[in-house]
C-alpha cells in the first residue's frame, strides 16, 4: 500500500523525468536541487525500485521508470480535472439541479423559470421530479431535492425548511362541463359539501386530506371522498367521467383544459404556490434558480 506517495512527489517526478536534469527541474519547481532529488528518493524507496539511472550531469529513465511516468501523469491531470469540475459545481457552471414540482401546481410558473434558467446557465443539467408534497418534503430533507415548487407546506411541515411564495391560485371546484354546477359563476362551500368528491390518494397526499377538512370545518358537515388517486391526469379523467367534483387549484385549467369547467369556491382562500427548499443552504446553482424564480414572480405580479 502506498501510503506515502503523494502528489508533490508525482509532480516532482514528473518534472525530472521531462527535463532529464535534476538541475533544472529544481529550477522549474522553484523548489533546491538538494530538496528535489531527496523528495525522488524517497519516492524510489516506497515504490521499492529505481525510476531513474543517475549520470554525472543528467538522469534517464529504467525501463519501470518509464511505465511510472505515464501513470503519473494520468493521475495528475485526473486529478486537476476532478478539481476543476468540483470548482464548476461550486460555482454553479455546471453539474446536476434536481427541482421537485406538483404538475397541476405549476403548469405557468415552472416551464417560465426552465427557459430562463437553461437560457443563463447552459452547464447545468436541469433534472424534474414530479412527486406530492410529502415525497418533496422528504427528498429536501435527504438531499435528493435541491428546490420542490409545491404549496406552502403546513406549519408542522415546515420544520427545518424555509418557503417563498411565488404565486396564489384561486380554491375551485372542478366538474364535468354536463355538471349542474357548470354554468355558475361561483359555488358556496355548503353547496359543495354535498357532492361525492374525487380527491388525491391519502397516504401520498395527505397534507391534501388535513387541508379539505380544515376547509370544511366551517360547514359543520362531513364531506365525502368517493374515489382516491394518485395523479391531477387520472383525477381529470374521473371528475370528466362524472364521477363526482375535485377541490382543486385554478392552475389546473392548465392541464385540464376543456375537460372540465372549474368554478371558484366563495370562502376560500387562495392557495399560496412557493419554493421549498431546505435552510441548510443552497449550491450556487440552486440558488440561481430561486432567484429567478423570485424575479419573474415579481415581474408577473407587476405586469
Amino acid at each position: 500500500m502506498l501510503s506515502r506517495v503523494e502528489l508533490r512527489h508525482l509532480r516532482y517526478y514528473v518534472a525530472v523525468a521531462e527535463e532529464e536534469n535534476v538541475s533544472r527541474a529544481a529550477l522549474r519547481l522553484h523548489v533546491s536541487q538538494p530538496a528535489l532529488s531527496r523528495q525522488i528518493r524517497d519516492l524510489e524507496e516506497e515504490l521499492g525500485f529505481f525510476l531513474l539511472e543517475r549520470g554525472a550531469k543528467s538522469v534517464s529513465l529504467t525501463d519501470a521508470g518509464r511505465v511510472f511516468l505515464k501513470e503519473a501523469k494520468a493521475v495528475l491531470d485526473r486529478t486537476e480535472l476532478a478539481v476543476e469540475k468540483a470548482r464548476e459545481v461550486a460555482r454553479g457552471a455546471k453539474g446536476e439541479l434536481h427541482i421537485g414540482y406538483a404538475p397541476s401546481l405549476t403548469p405557468k410558473i415552472l416551464p417560465r423559470v426552465l427557459r430562463a434558467y437553461q437560457t443563463e446557465q447552459k452547464g447545468i443539467k436541469v433534472l424534474l421530479h414530479d412527486l406530492s408534497t410529502e415525497e418533496m418534503l422528504t427528498k429536501l430533507r435527504d438531499g435528493t431535492l435541491h428546490i420542490a415548487l409545491t404549496i406552502k407546506p403546513t406549519k408542522a411541515t415546515m420544520r427545518g425548511m424555509c418557503y417563498e411564495e411565488l404565486a396564489t391560485s384561486p380554491t375551485c371546484v372542478a366538474v364535468h362541463r354536463e355538471h349542474a354546477f357548470a354554468k355558475r359563476k361561483t359555488i358556496t362551500l355548503l353547496q359543495a359539501v354535498k357532492e361525492p368528491m374525487i380527491g388525491y390518494n391519502r397516504i401520498e397526499y395527505p397534507e391534501y386530506h388535513e387541508d379539505m377538512a380544515a376547509l370544511f370545518a366551517p360547514t359543520k358537515a362531513k364531506f365525502r371522498i368517493v374515489e382516491e388517486y394518485d395523479s391531477a391526469t387520472s383525477l381529470i379523467a374521473a371528475v370528466e367521467a362524472g364521477g363526482g367534483v375535485a377541490i382543486v387549484p385554478g392552475t389546473l385549467s392548465c392541464i385540464a383544459g376543456e375537460r372540465l369547467k372549474l368554478i371558484p369556491l366563495e370562502d376560500a382562500e387562495p392557495l399560496s404556490i412557493g419554493a421549498t427548499w431546505s435552510k441548510e443552504g443552497l449550491i450556487p446553482s440552486a440558488n440561481r434558480f430561486l432567484q429567478l424564480a423570485i424575479d419573474l414572480a415579481a415581474a408577473e405580479k407587476n405586469s
